[in-house]
C-alpha cells in the first residue's frame, strides 16, 4: 500500500476545469499545496476563482503553464509531487475534427503527462479522471453487460471515431494509461470513471461542460414539448471531487471506480426540478415519444442520430457503484440536491432565464 505525504505538493492538470476546480477547493481546504497546471496562467478570468479559494484556505496554490500536446509540458509542475491528478481532457459535442479535437488531446495528453510521471521520481500515485464513457457507449450497452449492469471489469467496445468519438477518446486514453502503468512499478494508477457530472460550477462563465448544455436544453425551452427518456447515470461534481481526493490519499485505493450515484433519464431529471422551478421555467413534463424522435431528432440535433435514439431512448442505464462506496467511502449527495443546485447555479449566472 502506498502512503502519501500531505506535506508534499500535488499536481492538478486542467486545474480550472469543472471537476478540477472542486478538487482544488478540497485540497486547499485540507492545507495542501496545489501545483495548478493550466493552459494560460495569464488568463485571470479562468483562474481568479482558484486564487480566491487560496486566500481563505490553509493550503496554497502555484500556477504552471502546460499544454496537453506538448511533451514535457508538465514536468516542471510535477517536481516534488507525490500525487498527480490528471483531469485535463476535452468534453464537448461541438467539434469538427474528432481526431484533432478529442482523440489527440485525450490520448497524447495522457501519454505526455505519464511520460513526465516516469521522469519525476517523487510521484507515487496518479489519479486519472476517466469516464463511464470508457466503459460503455449507449444505454443498451449497460443492460447488455454481463449481469445486466456495468462493472469496473467492462470496457467500451462499441464507440469509434465515427460513432460517439468522445467515448472512444476516453476509452483510448484510459487504456493508454493502464498500458503505461503496467510497464513500471514505482507509481500506481487509480481511475475515477464518472457518469454525467452535474452540480454547481465554481467558474460557470468560463466552462464548456456538456453537463451545463444538457441543463440548458431542459430548462431553456428546447425540450418544453417533451423530453426523451434517454437512460443515463448522474453524479454530483462535489462527489466526484471527493472521490478523487480519497483515491489519492487512501493507501488501499486501486483500480477503476465507477463514480455514479443515480440511474435516471432526461425526463426524470426535469421532473426533479419541477416542484421548485416548474412555474417559472419551461421544463418538460412528459416524455417525447421515441417514434417522434426517430423522425425529427436527426434533423433537430446532430447528436440524435437514428442509431443513438435506438440505443438510448426508453432504455434504462444500469451500473454497479458498490466498489466506490465500499473502498473509497463515498456517500452520494441526494439526486434532487444535485439537480437543484446545478439549475440554480445557471439561473444565478444568467445562463437560464425565466419564461
Amino acid at each position: 500500500m502506498i502512503q502519501i505525504n500531505k506535506e508534499k505538493p500535488v499536481l492538478v492538470t486542467g486545474a480550472n476545469g469543472y471537476v478540477a476546480s472542486w478538487l482544488v477547493k478540497r485540497l486547499l481546504e485540507e492545507g495542501i499545496h496545489v501545483h495548478a497546471a493550466v493552459r494560460n496562467p495569464q488568463n485571470e478570468a479562468k483562474i481568479l476563482h482558484l486564487k480566491a479559494m487560496a486566500v481563505t484556505a490553509p493550503g496554497k496554490i502555484s500556477f504552471f503553464k502546460a499544454d496537453l500536446l506538448e511533451p514535457d509540458s508538465y514536468t516542471e509542475a510535477m517536481q516534488g509531487c507525490e500525487v498527480v491528478f490528471h483531469t485535463a481532457s476535452p468534453f464537448t459535442s461541438n467539434f469538427k475534427d474528432p481526431q484533432k479535437e478529442l482523440i489527440d488531446p485525450a490520448v497524447l495528453g495522457t501519454e505526455n503527462v505519464l511520460n513526465s510521471v516516469n521522469k519525476v521520481s517523487s510521484v507515487k500515485r496518479v489519479v486519472l479522471t476517466s469516464s463511464c464513457a470508457a466503459i460503455y457507449t449507449d444505454a443498451i450497452d449497460t443492460i447488455n453487460a454481463y449481469g445486466g449492469r456495468l462493472t469496473e471489469e467492462v470496457w467500451n467496445t462499441t464507440a469509434s471515431l465515427d460513432y460517439q468519438p468522445y467515448s472512444y477518446s476516453k476509452t483510448l486514453a484510459e487504456k493508454k494509461a493502464w498500458d503505461m502503468a503496467g510497464l513500471q512499478s514505482r507509481w500506481n494508477l487509480v481511475t475515477i470513471n464518472p457518469s454525467l457530472v452535474l452540480g454547481p460550477a465554481l467558474n460557470t462563465q468560463h466552462t464548456t461542460s456538456e453537463s451545463i448544455n444538457i441543463l440548458k436544453m431542459l430548462g431553456g425551452g428546447e425540450m418544453k414539448m417533451g423530453a426523451p427518456k434517454i437512460g443515463i447515470g448522474i453524479v454530483d461534481v462535489r462527489d466526484v471531487a471527493h472521490a478523487h481526493f480519497n483515491a489519492a490519499f487512501l493507501p488501499s485505493a486501486k483500480g477503476r471506480y465507477i463514480t455514479s450515484a443515480y440511474e435516471t433519464n432526461f425526463l426524470d431529471m426535469a421532473k426533479a426540478l419541477l416542484p421548485k422551478y416548474g412555474r417559472h421555467y419551461p421544463l418538460p413534463t412528459r416524455p417525447l415519444p421515441k417514434w417522434v424522435l426517430l423522425i425529427v431528432g436527426p434533423l433537430a440535433n446532430k447528436l440524435f442520430s437514428r442509431k443513438f435514439i435506438q440505443n438510448n431512448v426508453n432504455i434504462p442505464w444500469k451500473a454497479d457503484n458498490s466498489k466506490i462506496q465500499r473502498e473509497l467511502g463515498i456517500d452520494f449527495l441526494p439526486f434532487t440536491k444535485t439537480m437543484e443546485d446545478a439549475f440554480q447555479n445557471l439561473i444565478d449566472e444568467g445562463i437560464i432565464k425565466a419564461k
